[in-house]
């Protein structure tokens, strides 16, 4: 992951000094190549086939986000059909159905041709073919697995590290301080390490700041509930479906002062965390159901924020001030628009 954010910083934005950086994108590339080393022993393929991915896993994100009356009301189920929800779902399960077949395939033909190190992917597919598991692992549970990764991994992180550098830009003092601390944490060299990142406690209440405020998934995944309960004066019987606001939560002002504003310095003499067991701040959700992927999600995203702050200034192109940068969130919890950005090196 380190060599990966180091080489991108390096290379990758290098390439557009003088002009206008579309970081959104970039970021998106970024996540993505991480990732696929993780999961596939290999980086993410750019043109075509990585853009209609990028395209069906935001569809997918979409259709999560989007409200279904036959969620709520069975019986009308059936105006999914006629408003072209149903269709758009079937559309978006067969597209990522094909690439992920598509994608394990050369994978599997791959593997014949070199010999690599083990990686998510070698991991699932050995499962499917072990008689001593327990359980089955079908095909299709290996796609569902990595769908879960590509949007748990990838789609989230990259929106937050979005977000933070939205907030950065908007704050400049913010942002002289963080690289101030990235600065003074790197001995020697150019590369940050993850021993460097555990020095960077301002960092960290960034981070922290633009979780509550704009948590990945705005919306926890639906849970169920086991048994009857009273909660707040109502009583929620059991198989009931219940959706957790995260974004409300963040921005409750009976738990947090000034809620709306940008304001990192509130974390500095309390101890809530987004691990999940603060209930004022549950990004990753909480308990048992929480997000598996918090431990490597969290690094990369410190990661990539002070590589990107180390490497680079950044401002936003003639004429335009932070004041005017869109703030509109779409369902899914990313910036409906692109984030465009002046990248001067500042490491030679």
């Amino acid at each position: 992951m380190i060599h990966i954010i180091y080489e991108f910083c390096k290379s990758k934005l290098k390439i557009f000094p003088t002009g206008p950086v579309n970081l959104s994108e970039a970021l998106v590339a970024l996540t993505n190549d991480v990732f696929c080393r993780v999961a596939f022993g290999r980086k993410f393929n750019r043109g075509g086939d990585a853009n209609r991915l990028q395209a069906m896993l935001v569809e997918f994100l979409d259709l999560l986000g989007t409200f279904d009356v036959g969620d709520f009301i069975p019986s009308l189920a059936w105006v999914s059909g006629l408003n072209g929800f149903n269709a758009r779902v079937r559309k978006n399960v067969e597209e990522l159905d094909a690439c992920f077949e598509r994608v394990i395939e050369e994978h599997i033909q791959c593997r014949r041709d070199c010999d690599d190190r083990e990686n998510i992917l070698d991991v699932l597919l050995a499962l499917q073919n072990d008689p001593s598991v327990g359980v089955a692992l079908s095909r299709d549970s290996v796609k569902a697995l990595i769908l879960d990764m590509f949007v748990a991994g990838t789609e989230s992180v990259h929106a937050v590290i979005d977000w933070a550098m939205v907030e950065l830009i908007k704050h400049p003092e913010t942002m002289k301080a963080v690289r101030d601390e990235v600065d003074r944490s790197i001995e020697t060299g150019e590369m940050i390490k993850e021993d460097d990142i555990e020095t960077m406690n301002y960092l960290k209440m960034v981070v922290r700041e633009v979780l509550r405020l704009h948590p990945p998934f705005p919306l926890l995944l639906p849970r169920e509930s086991i048994e009857e309960v009273e909660l707040f004066g109502h009583n929620l019987p059991s198989k009931m479906r219940i959706f957790i606001n995260a974004w409300a939560i963040g921005r409750d002002p009976e738990s947090w002062e000034d809620p709306e504003e940008f304001y990192p310095e509130r974390f500095t003499n309390i101890a809530v965390d987004f691990k999940g067991k603060d209930f004022e701040l549950i990004p990753f959700g909480a308990g048992r159901r929480s997000c598996p992927g918090i431990h490597f999600a969290t690094p990369m995203i410190d990661l990539a924020i002070a590589s990107l702050l180390r490497h680079f200034d950044w401002d936003l192109p003639e004429g335009r001030t932070g004041e005017e940068l869109d703030m509109d969130e779409g369902t899914s919890g990313h910036r409906k628009s692109r984030l465009l950005l002046i990248a001067k090196p500042r490491l030679g």
